[in-house]
């Protein structure tokens, strides 16, 4: 199966800026990232870089971006050179001064992580008291300062059977958009995949009840970044490819400039720093392989295969080594 790639550089560019984070999150993807940091004037040469390239929209995570001191220098920095900026972030540091600075700064849509509407049972999954209180007030804030906001929850076994809760929780604060994240079976993830995630028929079940509620909300946006809901016959209404959107739209960047094609994919394909953005892009054996998968084992008799080119590529990587493997989240 080919997938035909006309892009010359990716649309979004998800870049980790830091490590550093407050909270101890049990399915973390970059806890055991201990790589240096690029200082302030090597990554305004790198966002120059980026921009020069053509890269529409940065998105900044971490870790917890707000532990960088400079992000809203860094922000403006981006911003001026005619990117589109947004942020994943806990919220904990966002108050009503904070929320007014990023605003200044240039942010469009900030995303807070909220992973249950029940506060204890975030706080715990989160390994941080009071983080949910700080995560709904950071939501109230961002939209008094007139920023676009969305909710992260990252699905898996503490509220997989809780959709209707969830999307009511996003609807009540607010936000424009609830993102359902696929359980990916990175770094933590990895090490707590047998306590958290869930088995490919519940995983069916979920996607099945959360594309009846993505079709009943007329208020909230509902998004489901898992190519496996093909099989469902649905795809996520945002995305402009078929399969992963990874190393087809986007790419990931490290807090050391290590370019690979998401966060959940530790492949580094390039440095920011001293590697061409558009050739690493164009050039990239990984990405290539990415973008032309090849059917292995029970795909290769899927009639579905066409539309979900096998799933999630960086679950098959990590439980298999192999990028071309069938998602082990399928229920086919």
């Amino acid at each position: 199966m080919q997938t035909e790639i006309t892009l010359e550089a990716p649309l979004t560019i998800n870049w980790a800026i830091n490590n550093s984070c407050n909270f101890a999150c049990r399915h973390c993807y970059s806890r055991e990232d201990a790589h240096d940091e690029l200082d302030r004037d090597t990554l305004f040469a790198s966002l120059e870089k980026v921009a020069k390239a053509g890269v529409f929209t940065v998105n900044f995570g971490g870790g917890e971006p707000l532990l960088r001191r400079d992000l809203l220098e860094v922000a403006r920095f981006a911003g001026g050179r005619g990117l589109r900026i947004s942020m994943n972030s806990n919220g904990w540091f966002i108050d009503g001064g904070m929320a007014a600075a990023l605003r200044e700064a240039g942010f469009t849509k900030v995303g807070i992580s909220i992973d249950s509407h029940l506060p204890d049972l975030h706080d715990r999954f989160r390994g941080v008291p009071g983080s949910h209180g700080r995560a709904v007030a950071a939501l109230g804030h961002l939209k008094a300062a007139g920023i676009a906001t969305s909710i992260s929850t990252v699905i898996c076994r503490i509220n997989h059977t809780a959709i209707d809760e969830l999307v009511a929780f996003a609807r009540e604060q607010g936000a424009g958009q609830i993102n359902f994240h696929n359980f990916k079976c990175s770094g933590l993830g990895l090490a707590n995949k047998d306590e958290l995630d869930l088995s490919p028929e519940e995983w069916k079940e979920f996607y099945r009840r959360a594309l009846a509620a993505r079709a009943r909300e007329k208020e909230l946006d509902i998004s489901l970044d898992d190519p496996i809901i093909a099989l469902l016959g649905a795809r996520d209404a945002g995305s402009l490819v078929k399969g992963s959107v990874c190393g087809k739209l986007s790419l990931n960047i490290k807090a050391n400039g290590d370019i690979t094609p998401c966060g959940f994919i530790p492949i580094v394909i390039g440095n920011i720093v001293r590697d061409d953005l558009k050739q690493v892009w164009r050039d990239s054996p990984v990405l290539v392989k990415m973008r032309n998968k090849q059917p292995t084992g029970k795909c290769a008799g899927c009639g579905k295969y066409d539309d979900c080119l096998g799933g999630c590529t960086a679950r098959a990587l990590a439980l298999t080594g192999d990028l071309n493997s069938p998602d082990p989240h399928c229920w086919a």
